[in-house]
């Protein structure tokens, strides 16, 4: 690694984590990415990629494409796919301690490649091990357990306000994924968290599923 007689250096994992004796066995796993830096906050020189390989629950599998939450209520499904778009952003935001933005752009240039629907928020943001676990359609109970760091962790559930953003409408139930590939053919979420430097972006795509 080109690293000198005498140099010190820290292995953190990608959300910046430092690896020591007492948490190794607990974060260094088989295909997982990690750093090798002079300092934790190290400023990254380049951009880094890491791939997400898992097995997919079988709900992936027989239940992708399908929108069984809201379809079967009769009712057109694509307000409530951009609610949940919105919803996630809500839930970053609750605890805002100034203003909540939360901006809904319509695309119809060739900006993003293609026609888009951007949600811009101001809320604390995700680490890459959340945006990760939000990339696996819906997680087993057997991938949760002690490796699970939710996208809404934290999060605490508002008081019901009808017809108010400042109301939970996650209720719905459609999936984040599920919404997503409803509007279109792919994702992209580009977060940095409130108490980090780095910037994680996460690209999905129906076809790469």
């Amino acid at each position: 690694f080109g690293i000198t007689t005498g140099e010190s250096f820290v292995i953190t994992t990608t959300s910046r984590k430092e690896i020591t004796e007492s948490n190794f066995s607990e974060l260094v796993q088989d295909g997982v990415t990690l750093y090798l830096l002079q300092t934790v906050d190290q400023i990254l020189p380049s951009a880094t990629k890491e791939r997400i390989d898992f097995l997919p629950h079988y709900d992936t599998l027989v239940k992708s494409g399908m929108y069984e939450y809201y379809a079967s209520e009769g009712q057109n499904p694509l307000p409530f796919a951009l609610a949940e778009l919105i919803d996630n952003s809500l839930s970053a935001t609750s605890r805002n301690t100034g203003i909540r933005s939360i901006q809904i752009k319509l695309l119809f240039d060739d900006s993003q490649g293609k026609p888009a629907v951007a949600v811009i928020d101001n809320g604390r943001g995700m680490t890459s091990k959340q945006l990760k676990n939000w990339a696996v359609y819906r997680l087993s109970k057997f991938t949760r357990q002690g490796d699970f760091e939710s996208d809404h962790s934290g999060y605490v559930r508002p008081l019901p306000v009808p017809r108010s953003l400042n109301s939970d409408i996650s209720y719905f139930g459609v999936g984040g994924k599920q919404a997503v590939f409803f509007v279109g053919q792919s994702a992209r979420m580009i977060s940095k968290p409130e108490d980090s430097q780095d910037v994680h972006e996460l690209v999905l795509s129906k076809e790469d599923f």
